[in-house]
């Protein structure tokens, strides 16, 4: 295993952007070994200085999040990883658990990883879920999306607070009258909310 790793190493390390061929590797390695071989696997790689590898190893955790103890891995030790491209990884690691187990039935978790305090946790979330009204659940209750997102106009990260942005203009294009009604409530007065506001307002007639 140690020895895939190292080779894994050398191949990855080649390449800088996108994250395709980490995906298509871990989804291969999942589905042609059990659940146990994978979960050593992942947490081996996770311990790579190989930013690319550690991505890889994020990828499994997304496909064995169904399991309590790899899930509190992601929540609380992946999100310390400083590398931003492992960070989008997480997000979609998270989205990958909410649609494993349904996402109205993921709501819990959905909400104790928004109130986190690790910043990135909360990103997985506001992130992971764009665009959230293309969900299930919350494709029908676009409300629930919304209020969930806009908890996090004040975030005291900003980029927790671009993501949050970001994901209220994605529900503006399908919800426009929805996400207004959001923002005339909003009180404007401080720059972090006016960027936030900025962002969300930008397809809003």
């Amino acid at each position: 295993m140690k020895e895939y790793i190292l080779n894994l190493e050398k191949e990855f390390s080649l390449i800088e952007n996108e994250f395709k061929e980490e995906e298509k590797r871990a989804l291969a390695d999942n589905l042609s070994n059990d659940n146990a071989y994978t979960k050593e696997l992942a947490f081996l790689a996770f311990k790579s200085n190989v930013y690319q590898v550690r991505m890889y190893s994020v990828f499994l955790f997304g496909y064995l999040s169904e399991q309590d103890d790899i899930l509190a891995f992601m929540r609380d030790e992946v999100s310390k990883d400083d590398n931003w491209r492992v960070q989008e990884v997480l997000a979609k690691a998270f989205d990958d658990f909410c649609k494993k187990i349904g996402y109205e039935k993921a709501l819990p978790v959905i909400d104790e990883w928004l109130k986190n305090n690790n910043p990135n946790t909360r990103r997985a979330v506001t992130e992971g879920l764009r665009i959230w009204t293309s969900r299930p659940y919350f494709k029908e209750n676009p409300n629930e999306a919304i209020r969930r997102i806009a908890a996090l106009k004040e975030d005291s990260s900003e980029y927790v607070r671009k993501s949050v942005g970001n994901a209220l203009r994605d529900i503006s294009k399908k919800f426009p009258e929805l996400i207004k009604e959001e923002l005339d409530g909003w009180d404007i007065n401080s720059k972090e909310i006016q960027k936030v506001y900025k962002l969300a307002s930008k397809f809003i007639k």
